[in-house]
């Protein structure tokens, strides 16, 4: 491990808005309590590298709670300095594996799921670590909230089309879809919050897909 990464690591372990592995646990069911002592509706970004997004969200919504999830504690470390340096206090960061997010949130504890970018995992045999295959699909029903919503923001078309086809199998709500989301009416200030990897990804005048879904009343 290179000395840039070592130091970071050892520096976000002084961070108050990081949580890392099993420091998160004693949060779950009580985020809002516990860490942002208020009632605000809690919103996560997985896989959410340097945090950007959910940085970008805590600055345009105060009345909200982030939490962005990843493995990589380097990465993570840039979205949590930015928040310690702007004094952005609606956004922490816990490091863990997304396969262990029952472990760590309750319930119906959470209001809104981002999925920015993520890996797309292509591999047949790797199907089961794609972000919206239909295991996680199960993990996100059992901590949204009724009417809580999921977003997809990938380059990737080939994980586009799989997601529409599980929450579709599944019977889940679509509310928004398009397949060139600069190209469509939908492209707000939210939704035009650009990643590192997306800027990349539009100078190759790349699409955007985007998917907004949710779960019926009566799947919970």
């Amino acid at each position: 491990m290179g000395k840039d990464k070592l130091r970071r690591f050892a520096e976000i372990a002084t961070f108050p808005n990081v949580f890392q592995l099993d420091e998160g646990k004693t949060n779950k069911g009580s985020w809002n309590s516990n860490f942002f002592k208020n009632p605000n509706p809690l919103v996560l970004e997985l896989a959410c590298g340097k945090g950007e997004y959910a940085v970008a969200l805590a600055r345009l919504f105060p009345g909200r709670n982030f939490i962005g999830i990843d493995y990589k504690g380097n990465r993570i470390w840039r979205g949590a300095k930015t928040a310690l340096e702007e004094g952005i206090g609606n956004v922490a960061f816990l490091r863990i594996q997304i396969e262990q997010i029952l472990a760590y949130f309750g319930a119906h504890e959470v209001a809104e799921i981002w999925i920015t970018f993520p890996d797309p995992q292509p591999q047949v045999s790797r199907e089961k670590k794609r972000l919206t295959s239909p295991r996680f699909l199960d993990m996100y029903r059992e901590i949204l909230q009724p009417n809580g919503v999921v977003h997809l923001k990938t380059d990737d078309d080939a994980l586009f089309l799989y997601t529409i086809d599980k929450v579709n199998e599944k019977g889940l709500t679509v509310h928004l879809q398009t397949d060139n989301l600069y190209q469509s009416e939908y492209a707000d200030e939210v939704l035009s919050i650009n990643t590192y990897y997306e800027k990349k990804y539009l100078k190759k005048d790349k699409n955007i897909n985007y998917i907004k879904f949710g779960f019926p009343d009566g799947e919970r």
